[in-house]
This record gives C-alpha cells, sequence and structure tokens, in this order.
C-alpha cells in the first residue's frame, strides 16, 4: 500500500500485511509529520490521498453519447417495401454514374452517400425538421442537450450542423456547439456547412450570417420552407468552392 503525507506529499510504502483494519496513524520519516491513513472498509484503493481521503476520479473514462441516428417510422404496411426499392434505384444508379472515367472529371456527391446532419433544436420542432430532413435524403442525428452534440461532432464527419440559438439553455448549448466549430481547422470547417435557426435574424441575411460566423441563417418562423433554402444555399456554397474541390479531387458537399 501507498501512503502520501498529506504536509509534504511523500510517498510511503507500507507492508499490507501489517496495516490495521481501521484507521491509523503513522510518522512520515521525511518531514516528521503526522500521517492520518486506513479506512475500516477500505478495499479499493491502492493509493490513498491522506490530504482528502477521496477515491481517484473516473468521470473522463466516461463513455460519449453521441446524438442518435434519426429514423422515419413508416405510417402504412406497404410503405417499406416501396421505399426500399426506390432507394434501392438510386443507389444503384449512382454507383453506375461513378464509373473509373467519370470519377476523374465528375465531382457529384454519389447517392449513396447521403448528407450527414446535424440537428441541435428545441424540442417542439425536433420531430419536424429531422423528418424533413431526412425524407429530403439527409442522414439525420438528433441531439437532445450539449453533451450528444459534441460527441457526435467529435465522432462523425458531419456535412451539416443545424443549430438553434436556444438549443439547451441550461448547458448553454448554442455556445459549446459553436466553439466546436470554431476549433475545425481550416480543410474541415470547409467541408461543414453550418446553419443558424434563429428567430430574431432574417432567413438568408448574409451579413448576420458572416457576423456569426454561420454559413447561412434561417428563420425560426420559416422551417417548413428548410429544405429548399438549405438546398439554394448549398448549391451557391458549391459552386463557391468548385474549382477548389476540383483541384483537391473532393466532391461537393
Amino acid at each position: 500500500m501507498i501512503i502520501v503525507c498529506q504536509k509534504c506529499d511523500a510517498r510511503l510504502q507500507v507492508d499490507e500485511a501489517k496495516v490495521p483494519s481501521g484507521r491509523f496513524t503513522i510518522r512520515c520519516p521525511k518531514c516528521n509529520g503526522s500521517i492520518d491513513a486506513g479506512s475500516p472498509a477500505s478495499t479499493e484503493p491502492d493509493i490513498i490521498n491522506a490530504n482528502e481521503g477521496a477515491p481517484l476520479d473516473t468521470s473522463r473514462f466516461e463513455q460519449t453519447n453521441p446524438a442518435p441516428l434519426f429514423e422515419v417510422a413508416e405510417n402504412t404496411v406497404g410503405a417499406a417495401p416501396d421505399n426500399a426499392l426506390e432507394r434501392l434505384s438510386e443507389l444503384l444508379a449512382g454507383l453506375a454514374n461513378q464509373s473509373p472515367r467519370n470519377t476523374k472529371t465528375s465531382l457529384v456527391r454519389p447517392a449513396w452517400d447521403p448528407r450527414k446532419a446535424l440537428i441541435c433544436i428545441q424540442e417542439e420542432n425536433r420531430e419536424s425538421i429531422a423528418r424533413s430532413l431526412s425524407e429530403n435524403g439527409y442522414q439525420v442525428f438528433v441531439a437532445t442537450d450539449t453533451r450528444q452534440a459534441v460527441d457526435r461532432m467529435r465522432e462523425n464527419l458531419l456535412d451539416l450542423v443545424l443549430l438553434d440559438s436556444r438549443f439547451d439553455p441550461v448547458e448553454q448549448g448554442a455556445v459549446f456547439v459553436t466553439r466546436e466549430v470554431n476549433i475545425l481547422r481550416p480543410a474541415q470547417r470547409r467541408r461543414l456547412f453550418f446553419v443558424l435557426l434563429s428567430p430574431q435574424l432574417r432567413t438568408l441575411d448574409n451579413h448576420a450570417a458572416f457576423l456569426n460566423n454561420v454559413n447561412a441563417i434561417i428563420n425560426a418562423n420559416e422551417i417548413e420552407d428548410l429544405p429548399k433554402v438549405l438546398e439554394h444555399r448549398l448549391r451557391a456554397y458549391n459552386d463557391l468552392y468548385k474549382e477548389f474541390n476540383q483541384v483537391l479531387g473532393v466532391p461537393a458537399l
């Protein structure tokens, strides 16, 4: 057993066979001070900090909790097979267009690689926005709190992050999500389309988007037009970086 002196931080090796079952006091050979150590039911730590007597902090070893994938529930019995066949046809068509000859000249995103979107939205709008994006071909992840949002951003290569300025106000969710975007390297930041959902700012206000360090702004009262607005802004964004993406050999967002 190792005991740490609370005065000089000296580490003392003590034979466990000679340690009493309860608390005990020994004298530090380095500073000559008294050390209180031991615990009546101490079965865990091999190292006892005489200053605190507390077990080691294991919070940093906790598992991550990323935002889960949103799955659209089918309303009818016969809908799933039809949609599955349509999706399969789209994937096969995308694969057919990605021939070795075309991949060198065309940087269009393949159909089998949907855009990955993380939505950090207030609860009343999560379901409708997630369903709307999913029906428009996005792979959607829904964060219910700040931790899920940050963990998902650190785990997945996302294409789009949709953030409500009122997301998880208790934990300052908007601040932490924005921070995760701002610390990205330039090459990573160019591959992420960051959208702010605001109750005050106007949709597609480019000046406000610049001031808020986002790629686009959508007013919270116009979420019905979200897929159309996103498609419009993404098209303009891809046009802006068209030559740049061609030089790097990466597809458009």
